[in-house]
């Protein structure tokens, strides 16, 4: 069942398109990029489509709490009882944006009674419109075309045991954890691109079977919306021990809200057959 009308569907993927396509537009001209923290960029172009969103969701759903990356105040929310809070990342990727590439997005979540239950993730260099959630669907769309139901395509660990294990991995952990993995896989294949949801659709789409996180940077406007689609896919989401993924206060930091936790986001049989392979290579380099 969809979690909200058809008709605020169709808004919502209005307002997330239109100022999707304002960052190509707006990119073309001249912008500001500041560091926030270590390798954490925001631009003029974030800070400006953050103040976009968040008015345009707090329009549609007054009764509903708003939380976005850029606004600093609006995290307080988190903590203001709720049932829904719509979690938005203005400009997913900016580290890809700013060094020109593709893979960056515009991703909203919608998080009911700490539950991620529906997201949108709009890419667009590529024009295309990801969204569903838990038990209601996962559609595509493009431009001004009619939504399509999205194509899933489970990865089965026997297909390509033989061959390669295809995982996705930021740049950042695969620095670091790389070697040991490897050494506990040898047949692995390291994959990345920007945006955290889009690599999570690469998970979907079957281009790769799982996908790790690890370096705790994570925040609720990054996995909201993401995981509400993966496990609409049937996916398992989960953390490096096994432990469900949890978006509740004790599992956030109270000042960021990110993710206490690891996350790993695959097929079933991928997870199954890696997980606990994984598990023992990260704890390697952690004994070093």
């Amino acid at each position: 069942m969809n979690p909200i009308s058809l008709e605020l569907d169709h808004q919502i993927r209005a307002i997330v398109r239109h100022c999707g396509l304002q960052i190509i537009q707006m990119a073309s001209k001249k912008f500001e990029v500041f560091e926030k923290g270590p390798e954490d960029y925001v631009t003029t172009i974030d800070q400006a489509l953050d103040a976009q969103l968040s008015a345009g969701f707090s329009d549609l759903f007054p009764t509903d709490g708003v939380i976005t990356e850029e606004d600093i105040q609006s995290r307080q929310q988190f903590y203001q009882q709720y049932d829904r809070l719509w979690c938005i990342d203005p400009l997913d990727g900016t580290e890809d944006f700013i060094k020109g590439r593709s893979n960056y997005s515009v991703m909203v979540g919608l998080l009911e009674h700490y539950q991620p239950i529906a997201g949108w993730i709009y890419a667009p260099v590529y024009d295309q419109l990801y969204y569903g959630g838990v038990d209601w669907g996962l559609f595509q769309t493009s431009a001004d075309g009619a939504p399509m139901p999205l194509a899933i395509a489970p990865q089965r660990f026997s297909a390509f045991s033989a061959e390669s294990c295809r995982i996705m991995i930021g740049h950042r952990d695969q620095t670091r954890y790389g070697a040991a993995i490897a050494r506990q896989i040898p047949n692995v294949e390291f994959s990345s691109i920007g945006s955290f949801g889009l690599k999570v659709l690469e998970v979907i789409t079957g281009n790769v079977g799982l996908y790790l996180y690890l370096n705790g940077r994570v925040k609720l406007w990054d996995t909201v919306g993401p995981l509400a689609l993966a496990k609409a896919a049937g996916l398992t989401c989960c953390t490096l021990e096994g432990e469900p993924i949890r978006f509740s206060p004790d599992a956030i930091d109270p000042d960021t809200l990110a993710h206490h936790q690891s996350i790993v986001i695959g097929w079933s049989d991928y997870v199954d057959a890696f997980r606990p392979k994984l598990e023992l290579a990260v704890k390697q380099v952690g004994e070093k």
